[in-house]
């Protein structure tokens, strides 16, 4: 049986108004584009690093 990925629950906290245009297409790619709106997206390596470009702007916790 296989186990359960791990998932991480990003909300996205903060505008991408006078922000580089990479920071935006990194939130799109994540499913986020306006204040508030939240996802659970698996916990691997591209989804971490895409994260991490985008630290100031959202909130993650484990879901």
């Amino acid at each position: 049986m296989a186990s359960k990925q791990k998932m991480l629950h990003v909300k996205q906290v903060r505008s991408t108004i006078g922000r580089p245009a990479t920071q935006e297409r990194t939130l799109k790619g994540m499913g986020l584009g306006r204040i508030g709106k939240e996802r659970d997206l698996p916990d691997n390596e591209s989804t971490r690093g895409m994260i991490f470009k985008v630290k100031h702007l959202v909130e993650v916790t484990e879901a």
